[in-house]
């Protein structure tokens, strides 16, 4: 056997030690949670894709409003004016590229039932607030919309000083308050479906959605659309979760006005994340929390969105599990820390010793070693074939999930431009999942020792899992600042989209003569 120079001694150093049952062990552990993700995803895509069935055997049964509701029958004037109020609350920061669309598809929405909008921003000097004052202007008189100003936040983070403001102010007859992010993409029967699954089961707390990422294009958005992909399993149940995103919860509007379960307190009193808080009650309390199949949202990214903006982002995720509620939340929070550093990594790990198994075996085999000399390796290298075997099967199992919901949420909204995911580009999706991996224990640990976060340009201090302090500085007017890491929202921003088409116009006129009470002949 010829002699080993330094490389191929390190690398056989390298190579032998992966070989050992540790090396063994963390390589089978990165093929296992290849495998739970894509039967996870799976899961997932069939729930996805039995509402999709669903809506297209309504068609075929004659209902053009299948996207709405599957019975046709519910649209008759009488089940109509029965419908309860809803009351939207829609804290607003910043203005992006995708407000005004997100903003005409929140304002649209086909619900039948009495509808109020209440946009808060924190002052008049917010952009938000004349951009959506001009767009209100255009809805003036088919839509009960406002404009609220909330003022600074004390006591917690300013979303949830935007919701709480908003809350005090909704109209006595509510039955359902409904939040929503500026950068929730709503179908027209959106919060109809919300709306009708807590009226089939009044036992439900908390009605949520998940939002279906489109990257893009830069490694920041791809990593973004990774970071939340495992998430959307928890959220694709169909019915009852444990997970909740703020960017769409619906709630009983009592609850707010009585404070039950310390909703309002535990919000107002040292909040810093609006979805973890009320996820932690609904555990404490054993409430509800329901997520119907149809509650996929489109969430464009900004064409802007840099690696840096997306770290930003992963911090304030992280951030969010330093604060907690109660001691049992505070122990299921760090247990979730621990747990998820851990599978990063541990996703991670089994990647970086393949390569040196790769690695060693192609120089080698470059150096002319026989397949005798390098039996050593030989066991390391089927462990690299099943990983990549495994890798595969979890990115095919990822691309049938985000086609579906692609798929579901056109024919959700079939007044909009169809989406599609032939630009994915899937190479940088699993370079995404190894830079996310990689990052979010680093991130996490400097969270824990940190304890405060810069949020649109707010520093929030933690203490005992609540907001102790609240930094404002006033940002330099001759830069324009980023308010928000995923939408791309500048200070003088003036993007938007325009106006929906004629078929949504259509539709809606259709949709006002099922309500209108019908002649008897």
């Amino acid at each position: 056997m010829p002699s080993l120079d330094s490389l191929d001694s390190f690398l056989f150093s390298l190579s032998s030690e992966f070989s050992s049952p540790f090396g063994f062990f963390i390589q089978i552990q990165g093929c296992i949670i290849c495998l739970v993700l894509a039967f996870g995803w799976a899961s997932a895509a069939c729930v996805r894709k039995r509402e999709i069935r669903r809506i297209r055997r309504s068609i075929q049964n004659g209902n053009s409003f299948a996207f709405i509701c599957h019975d046709i029958n519910e649209l008759e004037h009488c089940n109509q004016v029965n419908l309860p109020k809803v009351t939207v609350i829609m804290p607003l920061k910043g203005f992006g590229e995708h407000n005004l669309h997100n903003w005409r598809t929140q304002l649209t929405s086909l619900y039948g039932g009495p509808l109020e909008f209440i946009l808060v921003v924190e002052s008049t000097e917010d952009p938000a607030y004349h951009s959506v004052s001009r767009l209100l202007s255009e809805f003036e008189g088919s839509v009960e919309a406002r404009v609220i100003v909330a003022g600074l936040s004390t006591t917690c983070s300013q979303k949830i000083h935007n919701q709480l403001v908003g809350v005090e102010t909704m109209d006595k007859d509510s039955k359902y308050v409904l939040f929503l992010d500026d950068d929730v993409s709503l179908h027209p029967g959106s919060i109809g479906a919300l709306a009708r699954e807590m009226e089939r089961n009044p036992e439900i707390f908390i009605q949520t959605g998940y939002p279906l990422d489109l990257p893009s294009g830069s490694l920041g958005s791809y990593c973004i659309y990774e970071y939340h992909m495992p998430c959307s399993i928890g959220f694709a149940t169909g019915g009852k979760t444990f997970f909740l995103w703020g960017g769409c919860m619906m709630m009983h509007a009592e609850d707010f006005r009585q404070d039950n379960c310390g909703v309002v307190s535990e919000l107002q009193n040292g909040g810093y994340s609006d979805d973890m808080t009320l996820a932690a009650i609904a555990g404490a309390h054993k409430k509800l929390i329901s997520s119907p199949p149809v509650a996929v949202f489109p969430h464009p990214l900004a064409t802007d969105l840099n690696f840096g903006r997306y770290w930003n982002y992963l911090r304030k995720q992280t951030f969010v599990l330093e604060s907690y509620t109660t001691k049992v939340n505070r122990v299921m929070n760090r247990a979730l820390f621990t747990v998820h550093c851990y599978l990063s990594w541990g996703f991670v790990l089994p990647y970086i010793i393949a390569i040196v198994h790769v690695a060693a075996a192609l120089q080698f085999h470059y150096k002319g070693y026989s397949v005798e000399e390098m039996a050593y390796t030989s066991g390391g290298l089927s462990l690299v074939y099943f990983l990549a075997i495994c890798t595969l099967l979890e990115l095919l199992s990822m691309w049938n999930l985000t086609r579906i919901e692609v798929q579901l949420c056109n024919m959700l909204s079939p007044e909009e431009p169809p989406l599609s995911i032939v630009n994915y580009n899937w190479c940088l999706v699993f370079i995404a999942m190894l830079v996310d991996n990689f990052l979010y224990p680093i991130s996490a640990i400097r969270s824990h020792f940190s304890q405060s976060i810069n949020w649109s340009g707010i520093r929030y201090h933690l203490k005992n899992g609540k907001i102790c302090k609240i930094d404002r500085t006033q940002p330099n007017k001759d830069m324009a600042p980023v308010f928000t890491d995923l939408a791309g929202k500048l200070l003088h921003g003036r993007k938007g989209f325009p106006s929906k088409g004629p078929l949504l116009s259509s539709l809606s006129k259709k949709y006002t003569e099922w309500r209108q009470p019908k002649r008897s002949e």
